[in-house]
């Protein structure tokens, strides 16, 4: 029975456990929550010794889950088998013979960092009863930023906008690294503030309010070349903390959907903020850039975009520096 992530996490806080948790996809941290859960709140912490197992795929087979789910549990009504790392197992139709007869005092949770594949007997098996799966992908870049709105909001905080992209810039896409992040600033803030804040992403997170891939967005989109210049630099001295592949990424991203803005025919906030995908917030920023980057200059910044992301990686770059790169790169973005 496949269930959306938040189900599951609200019928297990309820107490309600299923038999098995089949848990496929490539984003791990659905899968680590659930587990983590599970094996704290399942069973006693004084039944865990015996009865809460802890299994690596990279060391087993199917056959071994099958032998631990089926053992009775000792002096406690269930046990816990977990299953970590179950890409690694070659072969899982030994499973798929137990899911048809469950063990009813264990329950079974399998990570599967990956896709499976749904034609096998164990996927057919799993759906036949009220076992629970969930798949899971990597959000796209676009996902990120109302994601870290949500999970802020249900720790009883707001965030600003340009914190925000502060942080999507920064972390990236895994949700393991934006969580980290987010509960220290929740810690770090305190209980009285309720508002995350540039400053206090910067002062928390590491990440400078005045010099990041964001900043150089906003100085580029104005005709700043001065600031422009000035965040280049920082970047090329810091080409760990700024990788310039970022920093493509970003600006990629943004002219791909100034090309949309330009040809779209309702500017409205609303619509704009629809079509792109993006906080009505940010539309001013793409109104602003089409004043100053039309159709055919946009499609030229993609295009250099492109040649100075295959050059940073080594085509038809003998010797320049990642730093060199970009400074040139913005120059003629800007000119």
């Amino acid at each position: 029975m496949k269930l959306k992530f938040e189900d599951i996490v609200s019928q297990l806080k309820k107490g309600n456990f299923a038999q098995v948790y089949f848990m496929v996809g490539e984003e791990p941290w659905f899968a680590d929550y659930i587990t983590d859960y599970i094996a704290k709140h399942a069973i006693k912490e004084e039944e865990k010794a015996f009865n809460q197992t802890i299994l690596y795929g990279r060391d087993i087979t199917a056959m071994d889950i099958v032998h631990e789910a089926r053992r009775y549990p000792m002096m406690a009504p269930r046990q816990v088998v977990i299953v970590k790392e179950a890409q690694n197992i070659k072969d899982f139709d030994p499973l798929a013979t137990y899911l048809e007869a469950p063990a009813p005092t264990t329950i079974l949770v399998i990570n599967y960092r990956a896709k499976f594949d749904q034609r096998t007997k164990t996927w057919k098996a799993l759906n036949k009863k009220e076992f629970i799966t969930l798949e899971t992908k990597k959000l796209y870049d676009n996902q990120v930023g109302p994601w870290i709105n949500d999970y802020l909001t249900k720790m009883g905080l707001n965030i600003e906008p340009k914190a925000n992209v502060m942080l999507v810039d920064h972390l990236g896409t895994k949700l393991s690294n934006i969580v980290k992040a987010l509960d220290k600033l929740k810690v770090a803030v305190g209980k009285d503030v309720k508002i995350i804040t540039p400053k206090h992403v910067e002062d928390y997170i590491g990440i400078s309010k005045d010099f990041n891939n964001f900043e150089l967005q906003n100085a580029i989109i104005r005709g700043d070349v001065v600031k422009a210049n000035q965040i280049v630099r920082i970047f090329g001295q810091n080409p760990n903390e700024y990788p310039m592949v970022l920093t493509i990424g970003v600006l990629f991203h943004f002219f791909r959907k100034l090309l949309v803005y330009i040809v779209t025919p309702d500017k409205s906030d609303r619509n704009i903020a629809s079509v792109l995908g993006i906080p009505p917030f940010f539309v001013k920023d793409y109104r602003a850039a089409a004043r100053r980057f039309n159709w055919q200059k946009s499609r030229q910044v993609i295009s250099l975009l492109r040649e100075y992301d295959l050059r940073s990686k080594g085509f038809n770059n003998n010797s320049a520096s990642d730093g060199d790169l970009l400074q040139e790169l913005v120059f003629k973005i800007m000119h």
